[in-house]
């Protein structure tokens, strides 16, 4: 039994379809319901801040894929992430099952230079620090013999169809309506920007290698490049020009006074304007991964989830 926490979310989704096509038996638990042709995928109710719901929820499972996604606000990560975090810690304990978390990198802060799976943490955010908190508590459990964990990172990520990514949001959906892109920070430093199939095939890859557990992978990315060169070729693609406005701290801030999720990016305003390097090379080298190249991602797209609009 494979059992997705916080199932219905893009990487979530992803990871999803890796196990259907891998004919293993699935449960997806969740809040809100989620509608499943396959018979070896069933949905069960639960909230992750109720321990009594996620125990009956989670019986029997081999593997727990921890995918939430919290409202973007700092408030409710400090309240949250804290109590589901205990409670998965629990539910790991009680069933005996591998847990892997899917995370991000708030926790490194501002990094001068490529980010990896030995990073010190130095949040620079409040959210860095609840993330920071989360994973510190994770390891130190499996340092202690308690529970057997993977922590699972990904770099802000690209390719869903639900506009959780910025770069989905304001470029590619953009240039597919032959609209101008935009672009958060310096478009003349480098980001990273994680495949969500890719983030899906390597969490199955990780599920299906228990020697993998207790230590941290950053799961299978591209070599990161400028914003400007991720925009013109994006253009390209898409058949139309590679024009775009550039959103900068203050104009967050303004949009943020009326638009609550944006107003929980301000504080992350540093991954954009110096340069965001995640380095995805220890996973590349162990499960011989090539990650997707940006070109072939975004043409992919181009043909499924963000068409050309001729």
């Amino acid at each position: 039994m494979h059992t997705i926490l916080g199932a219905g979310g893009p990487t979530a989704n992803a990871l999803t379809r890796e196990l259907i096509n891998a004919n293993e038996t699935i449960r997806l638990v969740s809040r809100k319901p989620i509608s499943t042709s396959n018979p070896s995928a069933s949905w069960v109710k639960a909230d992750l801040l109720n321990e009594a719901e996620l125990f009956a929820a989670a019986e029997g499972s081999k593997v727990i894929y921890l995918c939430a996604g919290l409202v973007y606000d700092i408030k409710i990560w400090q309240q949250q992430w804290p109590i589901i975090i205990q409670n998965v810690i629990n539910l790991t304990k009680r069933t005996g099952a591998r847990l892997i978390f899917f995370d991000n990198v708030y926790m490194y802060g501002l990094v001068n230079g490529p980010m990896t799976e030995d990073t010190p943490y130095h949040p620079c955010s409040l959210k860095g620090e609840v993330r920071a908190k989360v994973a510190e508590q994770l390891m130190n459990e499996a340092k202690a013999g308690q529970i057997n964990v993977t922590i699972a990172r990904a770099a802000d990520f690209y390719g869903t169809d639900s506009m959780n990514s910025f770069f989905d949001m304001m470029v590619l959906d953009k240039f597919a309506k032959k609209e101008k892109a935009q672009w958060i920070g310096n478009p003349n430093t480098l980001h990273s920007f994680t495949y969500i199939e890719d983030a899906g095939r390597a969490l199955f890859l990780l599920g299906q290698t228990p020697d993998s557990g207790n230590q941290v992978w950053h799961l299978p990315t591209a070599t990161p490049l400028k914003g400007k060169v991720l925009i013109e070729m994006a253009a390209k693609i898409y058949e139309t020009k590679p024009q775009y406005l550039t959103v900068n701290k203050l104009m967050l801030r303004l949009i943020g006074l009326f638009k609550k999720v944006v107003a929980g990016t301000v504080e992350m305003y540093y991954q954009y304007d110096h340069d965001y390097h995640f380095d995805s090379s220890k996973f590349e080298k162990a499960f011989n991964f090539k990650p997707t190249s940006y070109y072939d991602g975004i043409l992919k797209l181009s043909k499924t989830i963000y068409k050309k609009q001729n």
